[in-house]
């Protein structure tokens, strides 16, 4: 890599990183803490079974090899593993506003990153398409995720489809301990709701849905050609023409609705975020419904 190329590098992830810790100091850390807390329950030891205590938890490898019943206790866990999930597949790269759904994505990850290392939490990376790209497992720190930021910053949507089912079952045998999984896409995939509910079985999944809004509406300028970014068919469309208009917000609408129903049935929360319009207020307000549902 060039010196020139690596300085812009580094300016781009120190501008992330600036504007990341403004968004955490000022509107997510508390939320982010309590939104989380009590995720999850730690092995501690073994001690004797007495009446009253819950059968699911007798340690049989332990009670085998003793005249008497053993069960596990466990402690609750301070400190959470973040995953962040990021689709960077070539319909990413999409974006008529200030920036593409990629860049909101980097931008999103980088906020949740910085939270969590002031919560003390290990923070991990997958980036994929139809196939895994990259996966750097969770660890602690602050040079950690400025390196993850780095990844971020040097990637290139890849002229790929979208398979999340295939990430999330790479997950499920890379990653065995319970997380936090964040999925960050705009969910134009393969079938994955069943792998969704799966995953969301063994991690705690939450999806942050990425829109832009020539997405769910056409402006009226006439013929207007349109390229699939990941498949590269391209379709014509008359958008002075008020039901192409109507339908194509019709069809918009109907896709949301099909992916939020999914995200429904495999209890899997959501947020939709979008490229034209500031981040930071829907993310606090989606961390204060999180605590006040588990309070």
């Amino acid at each position: 890599m060039a010196a020139r190329e690596l300085d812009d590098i580094l300016r781009e992830v120190r501008r992330v990183q600036i504007q990341a810790r403004r968004q955490v100091n000022d509107l997510l850390s508390g939320e982010y803490a309590s939104a989380f807390k009590g995720r999850g329950m730690e092995f501690e030891s073994v001690r004797e079974y007495v009446p009253g205590d819950d059968i699911r938890t007798i340690d049989w490898n332990v009670t085998a090899r003793s005249s008497s019943t053993f069960i596990k206790t466990f402690r609750e866990e301070r400190e959470s593993t973040i995953v962040l999930a990021v689709d960077i597949s070539a319909s990413g790269a999409f974006g008529t506003s200030e920036r593409s759904k990629l860049d909101l994505a980097i931008e999103v990850a980088a906020v949740l990153m910085f939270t969590a290392i002031r919560n003390n939490d290990k923070v991990g990376l997958l980036l994929f398409a139809d196939d895994i790209v990259r996966y750097v497992p969770p660890r602690k720190g602050r040079g950690s995720v400025l390196r993850l930021i780095r990844e971020l910053l040097t990637v290139e949507p890849i002229q790929r489809t979208t398979d999340i089912g295939r990430a999330l079952q790479y997950l499920g045998r890379v990653h065995h301990r319970r997380c936090i999984l964040f999925v960050l896409s705009d969910f134009i995939s393969q079938e994955f709701s069943r792998d969704l509910a799966i995953a969301n079985q063994r991690h705690d999944c939450i999806a942050f849905l990425l829109r832009d809004p020539r997405e769910e509406s056409l402006p009226n300028v006439g013929w207007v050609a349109f390229q699939d970014a990941e498949t590269g068919e391209i379709i014509e469309m008359d958008s002075s023409s008020s039901s192409v208009r109507k339908w194509y917000a019709a069809q918009a609408k109907e896709r949301d609705d099909r992916l939020l129903e999914i995200f429904r049935r495999a209890q899997v929360e959501s947020l939709t975020l979008r490229t034209d319009r500031p981040y930071s207020h829907d993310l606090q307000r989606f961390f204060l419904a999180r605590e006040r549902a588990r309070s």
